[in-house]
């Protein structure tokens, strides 16, 4: 067993053991004392943000007496999307009934659809009609609900809209960012910036390569460019050699070739790729609307006003595409407090909550009314944006075994780009360890 297979298993060993000890042991309520009140206390597990908290302290004002929410918070800060995938799986294994409801990355509900309970005869038409109708791909498997979108997530890069108003043209520029600007394009423009008062030897473009989900949303975008977005609905696309190939070849030129983005990109995930684009004076970087959030702690004051989200790029001759992200609430299969959880888990989609999930943690709404109400649009024009952005959006595929595969891919793509490993023998690898998979 080599060294990384044994840092791997230590690794996930502490993290489950410091789960277990979250769940059971920090947990504030016991089992009697729940017996003695005769209130249901449901258990949800998520990133908590001071958004969630929100929501979840009126909830619990609102049914005071009859249902409480108690969080197992884990945050993002703390654990990585793969960390909180393994720690979950790991734990639903047990069939525990400690947790009622928990939250998915999009792209895991295939995997965690075992553990989750069927949804359809429990939620209202009335529900399921006032989400965004694109969020519901991803709470189906096997022609069954098995979850309930909590936020939506699209793909986007953020600019210094400060530097570019020191070009000339700065008009057109804007507007080419607005469309989707092209890779060729944006490689231009880096030569412009370039040449600023004080930009020489400044990154340019920050986007995320370590080896984790993140890197794969990058990657897919290049990806599906290439194919229908029927074409790109099941894993197949990752069997494609010369698809895969050229590819890899395309993010190692970012780096290699037209110096768009440093080598550092191979160690990166988000957070840690906000605060390089800070510190380190970048144009641009590759992210999620929650950017912008108060809660994002990299994000300097001072840079308020002066950053602006605009479409990743695209290759020329090539369809723009910008990946979906997001997460699904899902409800245990094993939980004994079903109505209460169903109640729950309707309630965080009510228009004034999905509100306050875009508000004060910048996560999209995933009902539609927010995207339709004047005055909401008003405070925040940036809607108009995102939702003209959906028209972009593609999912990554759903099969059960995508986790894996992504693993995978993420594993020596991050290697390729970090060595500028040949990227046909870096294919070769990915599909032998794809078909032994």
């Amino acid at each position: 067993m080599n060294l990384e297979k044994i840092f791997y298993i230590v690794a996930s060993t502490v993290l489950v053991t410091l789960f277990v000890l979250i769940v059971f042991i920090f947990s504030p309520v016991s089992y009697d004392d729940q017996q003695i009140t005769k209130e249901k206390v449901i258990y949800y597990a998520d990133n908590i943000s001071p958004a969630h908290q929100r929501i979840i302290q009126k909830f619990n004002e609102e049914h005071k007496g009859r249902i409480r929410v108690e969080t197992i918070n884990l945050p993002f800060e703390k654990f990585s999307t793969n960390e909180r995938k393994e720690l979950l799986a790991r734990y639903l294994r047990s069939k525990s009934s400690r947790i009622d409801i928990f939250s998915v990355d999009i792209i895991w509900v295939p995997r965690f659809s075992r553990w989750a309970l069927p949804l359809d005869k429990m939620i209202d038409t009335s529900i399921i009609n006032s989400l965004l109708p694109f969020t519901l791909e991803t709470c189906r498997y096997n022609d069954s609900l098995v979850a309930l979108p909590l936020y939506s997530d699209i793909a986007v890069m953020f600019y210094r809209d400060d530097l570019l108003r020191q070009l000339p043209g700065y008009e057109q520029i804007r507007q080419e960012l607005a469309k989707s600007i092209t890779w060729e394009r944006f490689e231009v423009l880096k030569g412009k910036i370039d040449k600023l008062p004080g930009r020489a030897n400044k990154p340019f473009y920050y986007f995320q390569a370590d080896a984790y989900e993140g890197l794969i949303c990058s990657f897919f975008e290049v990806l599906a460019a290439d194919r229908s977005q029927s074409r790109t609905r099941d894993g197949k696309i990752f069997s494609d050699a010369d698809l895969l190939k050229n590819s890899i070849s395309f993010l190692q030129n970012l780096v290699y070739g037209s110096g768009i983005s440093p080598k550092e990109v191979s160690r990166l995930k988000e957070n840690e790729s906000y605060e390089k684009f800070f510190t380190n004076d970048a144009f641009a970087v590759r992210g999620w609307p929650g950017f912008m959030s108060k809660t994002n702690l990299a994000f300097k004051k001072e840079f308020r006003g002066k950053i602006l989200p605009a479409p990743v790029p695209h290759r020329k001759g090539k369809q723009p595409v910008s990946v979906f992200g997001g997460w699904n609430l899902m409800v245990s299969r094993f939980s004994n407090n079903v109505p209460e959880v169903v109640k729950f888990m309707t309630y965080m989609l009510k228009k004034e909550n999905q509100k306050i999930l875009f508000e004060e943690g910048y996560l999209l709404p995933a009902v539609k009314s927010p995207y339709m109400e004047a005055a909401f649009i008003k405070r925040y024009p940036e809607l108009v944006f995102y939702k003209k952005l959906f028209e972009k959006g593609r999912y990554r595929p759903m099969f059960e075994s995508y986790t894996g595969v992504s693993d995978i891919l993420s594993s020596n793509i991050s290697k390729a780009i970090e060595n500028n490993s040949d990227a046909e023998t870096v294919t070769r690898n990915i599909l032998k360890q794809i078909e032994l998979h």
